[in-house]
Parts: structure tokens; sequence; C-alpha cells
């Protein structure tokens, strides 16, 4: 049977478990959850370096015990020099995944981390920046375990990404692979950190260590540089929702989509999911029918909210839901021929003993990003600015300062009878679609947070490391539902018990009482930490 872990003090979960135990060492010692989370972002950058790290972009949705939930949006925007221009002269159709030209966008998550901890002393939060970041630092310079995750990824990407700059020298020490539970070391992602520590986190962008990145940039030849960092700001802003019968659902304001993800579940509320039986081909057919019309509004209006053409509030208006949940046919698939995102990205979830909550996301999109790795700094930089257009007239064209669309959104909801719950999941389009699975199995079908994020799960469209649009069902499904899926439609790929491909899920729920409740992902290395 499948248990879910509670407590009643301060709780975190993360996909990797040195993470969610540097979250908790903070709680125990009386930081808040904003703080125990900055320390989790800081660990999980060294102990999960394939799919995160410094160089790269977060989210956060933070839920106080009282009052309205607050966004951050560290989404680096694109460098000055980061013209189609700039890439049509180099004889480009399309911007790069890989390599140099691919790292055309500020990292945010540092900045991030900032704005988070003014955010954390509006509710008490004193703890020290050197304090926070002690785990991560100790972490980088006496070497992690190297996680089942982490081998897998360097063997399937090695080919693709050992010539880029400093990949093999970061990535592969003694020129090869390293084996799970080896000893891997990051000297100098140590000294960079501690260096934040020292000289506080502004300095990414504006001071000593700024300049060394800025020469950095020169040294790869990237077209990010020194002005497109000190000019950088994260964005604290009012989170997006929608009323549900139950509640209200919360999620991240464009260039994410956390727009989709509201538009999933109301959807799903307006087309009766809460009258089939959970898990069946009804509950799986609904949720995809759902994904697909929210996916149709997400390519005709998502991107930087300074250029959309309608409000993210407009987008989600009753009426314009409930004309879209009429589209859903209960027995036929839509054809799907819509565009599909990748990505990489961890997602990290805690609550402390006040009621204080905090959903958080943090990426370098594809896994390892770039795969460049900045040769003084030792920064493994992102490719997500590889998401723009060269097409002048798209939506996502690229342009100096504009931000790229985001596939990361963190979820949370306050329930009518008093829980809050905050949730997410890495994985590109997978994303919404896994957290309509968690948000219905437990609050629609009322089951057990863990069964919630263990039950096999379905992902339409690419993920990370699949570049197949097919409907993929994990095989735990029955023969019966995979036959059904097909009979009305679906183009079914079926892929092992619990494969790593529909992403790495967790949740926390604080109930009326305060009592806490978690669940970690069994496709990842993350725990549930509670006291």
């Amino acid at each position: 049977m499948i248990q879910t872990i509670r407590s009643s003090h301060g709780m975190a979960v993360a996909p990797n478990s040195l993470a969610a135990q540097s979250a908790l060492s903070v709680l125990r010692d009386g930081g808040n959850a904003i703080e125990a989370m900055v320390a989790a972002a800081a660990t999980i950058a060294v102990a999960y370096p394939h799919m995160n790290g410094i160089g790269g972009d977060s989210f956060w949705l933070i839920v106080p015990p009282e009052g309205a939930p607050i966004a951050i949006d560290a989404c680096g925007p694109a460098a000055a020099a980061a013209s189609i221009a700039a890439y049509r002269t180099r004889g480009l159709e399309k911007i790069p995944t890989r390599g140099p030209l691919a790292m055309n966008t500020m990292a945010g998550t540092v900045a991030g981390w900032q704005q988070a901890l003014t955010v954390a002393g509006r509710y008490g939060g004193e703890m020290p920046l050197t304090r926070l970041l002690a785990d991560a630092v100790g972490y980088a310079e006496e070497g992690i375990p190297v996680t089942h995750s982490q081998a897998s990824n360097t063997a399937a990407k090695r080919s693709e990404l050992e010539a880029l700059p400093g990949f093999a020298d970061s990535f592969l020490p003694l020129g090869r692979v390293p084996e799970v539970g080896s000893r891997f070391k990051q000297a100098r992602m140590a000294r960079v950190l501690a260096q934040l520590a020292r000289d506080g986190l502004d300095s990414f962008y504006r001071g000593a260590l700024a300049d060394e990145i800025a020469e950095d940039f020169k040294a790869v030849g990237a077209l990010l540089a020194q002005p497109d960092l000190a000019s950088y700001r994260p964005r604290e802003c009012a989170a997006l929702s929608v009323e549900l019968q139950c509640g209200t659902a919360f999620n991240m304001v464009p260039p994410t989509q956390g727009l989709v993800s509201l538009a999933i579940l109301a959807m799903l509320e307006r087309a009766g999911i809460e009258h089939v039986e959970a898990d069946s081909a009804d509950h799986i057919h609904l949720c995809v029918e759902a994904t697909k019309q929210a996916f149709m509004l997400r390519d005709a209006f998502l991107t930087d909210p300074a250029e959309m053409s309608l409000a993210p509030a407009a987008l989600l208006a009753a009426n314009r839901l409930t004309e879209l949940a009429a589209a859903i046919s209960p027995h036929r698939a839509l054809p799907w021929g819509g565009k599909s995102e990748s990505g990489d990205t961890v997602w990290m979830g805690t609550v402390d003993q006040s009621g204080l909550a905090v959903s958080f996301i943090q990426s370098i999109y594809h896994e390892f990003g770039s795969g460049v790795v900045l040769p003084a700094t030792g920064i493994n930089w992102q490719n997500r600015g590889a998401s723009f257009s060269l097409q002048d007239d798209h939506l996502l064209a690229l342009k100096p300062g504009k931000k790229p669309f985001h596939t990361l959104n963190p979820a949370a909801a306050r329930l009518h009878d008093g829980r809050v719950m905050v949730y997410g999941t890495m994985g590109g389009d997978g994303q919404p679609q896994t957290q309509a699975a968690v948000f219905s199995r437990y609050v629609w079908f009322n089951q057990q947070l863990q069964q919630a994020v263990s039950a096999p799960r379905w992902l339409l469209g690419r993920t990370w490391g699949q570049v197949s649009d097919t409907l993929k069902l994990e095989s735990r499904f029955s023969p019966a539902i995979v036959r059904d899926l097909s009979w009305r439609g679906h183009e079914v790929e079926t892929l092992g018990d619990y494969d790593e491909t529909m992403g790495h899920a967790g949740a926390i729920v604080r109930d009326a009482d305060g009592i806490l409740q978690g669940a970690a992902d069994p496709r990842s290395d993350g725990v549930v930490a509670g006291y």
C-alpha cells in the first residue's frame, strides 16, 4: 500500500534527497519556508547539475497563511545583441539548441533567490545567506554522490555535448561518464557559491563575480555581455488564479504556461471530471482533450507578457473556458497537430509551521542547458532562448530584451475546506498534464497524496528526452484502457512502468489543523522530509 508521509511542523519535498534535507535543516533551525527553499535551490543546483543550475531561470509561487499569493518571475530576457539579424548573418535559419549561440538569455535564478529573500523578510526571515548556501558550498567542494539520473543523462547526451566548451572538463571527470554513487566534485562552483554568500547575491549581476562571468561570455563567444548582467532585475507580481467549485487554483504568470495548467483544471471541472472513474480511460481522455484545447490557447497567445494581445485574465475568463470545455468530445479524440515543447527542470515545495508555503521551479531548459560551461566560473548556462523563433512575424520572434516562452509553472491551491496545496513537476509539455493528474486524483477523486503522484501517468506530446507527439502511457495501465483510448482516436505509445519521461512530480498539503502531508515521485531521486 502506498503511504503518504505526514508531519506537524515543517516539510520539504524535492526530486533529490540532499536538497530536501537542506530545506528541512533550515526549517529546524527556525528559518521560514522561503529561506528553506533558497537552501534547497542552492543544493539542488549542485546535486542535480544536469537538470538545473545558477546559469538558468526560476519561478516562485509563495502562498502566505493569509492574503494573496506572491509570484516571482526570475526569467532572463534575450541579450541586447540577440537579434534575428545576428543569427541570419551567421547563416542560421533557427537558433541552435546547443553551444554558445544557444546561450542568448540572461540567467535569472540567483536574482530570484534574492527577491525571494526580500519577501522572506516580510514573514520574519532573518537567516544569514552564508547559512542558507552552506550545504551547497560543501557539496560542491567535497562532492556529491552521482545519481542514476545524472549518470544516465550524461551517457545519453555525451556524443552531443562533449565537444562543447567546458562540458567534458566539468561533466566527464577522467574522460568518462561518472558512475552512479561515485563522488562528483565541482570546485569552481564551490568557489562561486562561497563568493555569492560572502558578497551577496547581487554580485552575480553587478560586482567582481559579474565581471568574471562577462569575461567568460567573451571567452566562449556568447551573445551575452556585461550590460545584460547589470541591467537584469526579477519581477514580483500577483499570481494567476482560477476559481473552481472546490477552491482557488494558483499558478505562474506569462511567459510561463501557468495559464495552461489553470485552464485545464477549469475545463475538466466543466466537463464533469468528478463523475468519471479515477484513472479510467474516461479520466485520461478528458485530461488529454482539455490539454489540447489549452495548448491551442497557449500557441495562439502566450509569449512575453509585454507583447501579448490579450491579458492573461481575459484568457481565463469563465465564458471562454466554458466554450473550450464544450469543444471536448467525451468519446472521440481531437486530431493533434499542435507544436510540442520539451524541457528539463526541478520542482520543489516547502511549508513551514506558520503555514507559509512555497511552490518553486528552477531550470536550465534541456538536459545540461546549452552544454556550455563557463571556463572561470564553472557555470553551465541555459539554452532557454532556443525557444525563440527567427521568423519576424512569429509570436515568439526573437528580440533583444524579450522574455522567452517557458514551460515552467509552479502550482498551488487553496481549497474551501482549509487545505493548502503546493505541487508541480518537471517535463516540458508534461508539466500541466501531470499537474492535472495529481490534482484530479487528490482533490476530485480523494486519493492518498502519494498515490496521486505514484500512480501511472500519461503524456500528450513531447517532453525532455522525447521527440514524438504521441499519447504516451506508462505500462501499468491495463491493456483494456490502452485499447479504449486507441478506439477513441488517440495514437498511443507505451513506456516503462515508472518512466522518467513522465517527469518528477511532488506535492505538499497543509490541512486546516496544520498537519502536513507530502509526496515525492518514485521516478526521481527525491524524498519528502518533514518534522
